[in-house]
């Protein structure tokens, strides 16, 4: 008489590496997450980032009271270029040290001893939230996650728009033609005014003429960069430099996405990231209300939405990504 098979592992781990922060979870196969752990990005290069993802998701195993062996793979959301086909990250502009192609998917794999899936990091938190999140019950709806950069999904008719590759990148549409020069080469992208990298580079060039108490703060809370905690608290407690810099990234939004939804005519626009998620709220009604001037149809304005997942939505996306 034959043993019944053991069942294929169910549970899934997810990775979303980002500028500052590396998020990992466990989840039970879905979009129930069972564990969570959080890590600062390193500097140094990609194989120092692989290795602290490692550990990342390791840390968040042990959260969840789960062996890496009851995992039936890892996903990561990765920003920039991405082969998924090979694994390979092939540009990544908003990380110290990372200047060439590097086979993250492999690499990974051989230090966790799991299948090991790579996709871009916006696509795979749309994808969340279009399956499980504030985007579930939209034909049509763009995701926008605004962090160190500003990165963009859309869906349309039901489906990912990828276009030829890039489809969806809002943070680079121009928002003022001959403005700041973004790091992609390009003039006046909405990333440069509104990405937390960006944000930092004007307050560190305002700090030296004005009073500020965003870099006090980074050291209270042992960053070595203005995270978006940082300029939440520097907001709360009203810092004028903090105000002004976050007053011009939701003018720069709001130009973007009322343009893009007058293309599209969408029937939602769902905010996330690291500045928008910790933002909340009231910085979507800001943007909401940014909007509605310039909309060629305001009565038919798209509902605006914070994410469902919040900072998990693309770690959250890179499990649901695996095994399809």
């Amino acid at each position: 008489m034959s043993r019944p098979r053991a069942a294929a592992p169910r549970m899934k781990g997810g990775l979303d590496l980002g500028g500052t922060k590396i998020q990992a979870v466990v989840t039970d196969g879905e979009a129930n997450v069972l564990g969570t752990a959080r890590r600062e990005t390193p500097h140094g290069g990609p194989e120092k980032v692989m290795l602290e993802l490692a550990e990342t998701m390791r840390a968040a195993l042990d959260d969840a009271g789960v062996e890496l062996m009851g995992l039936a793979g890892v996903g990561v959301g990765a920003p920039g270029s991405i082969d998924a086909d090979s694994g390979t990250v092939l540009q990544v502009p908003n990380i110290d040290g990372w200047h060439a192609p590097y086979p993250l998917g492999p690499a990974l794999q051989e230090e966790l001893g799991r299948p090991v899936g790579i996709g871009n990091d916006v696509n795979v938190a749309v994808e969340a939230e279009r399956r499980f999140g504030a985007g579930r019950g939209f034909d049509s709806f763009l995701g926008v996650f605004w962090g160190t950069g500003v990165g963009g999904g859309i869906v349309v008719d039901g489906k990912h728009l990828v276009g030829r590759g890039s489809a969806g990148e809002i943070g680079h549409v121009c928002s003022k033609p001959g403005g700041r020069r973004c790091n992609c080469g390009l003039e006046g992208c909405v990333e440069a005014y509104a990405g937390r990298a960006h944000l930092e580079e004007r307050a560190q060039e305002a700090a030296k003429e004005r009073k500020t108490i965003l870099f006090e703060l980074m050291e209270k809370k042992g960053r070595t960069r203005l995270s978006s905690g940082v300029f939440a608290s520097a907001l709360e407690k009203g810092d004028k430099l903090a105000k002004e810099l976050v007053d011009e990234a939701v003018w720069a939004l709001s130009i973007a996405l009322a343009s893009v939804q007058n293309l599209l005519a969408l029937e939602a626009i769902v905010i996330g990231g690291g500045l928008g998620d910790r933002l909340g709220e009231p910085f979507v009604r800001r943007i909401d209300d940014a909007m509605q001037p310039l909309l060629f149809v305001p009565d038919a304005a798209p509902t605006l939405l914070n994410s469902t997942f919040g900072d998990l939505s693309g770690a959250v996306g890179a499990a649901v990504m695996v095994g399809g």
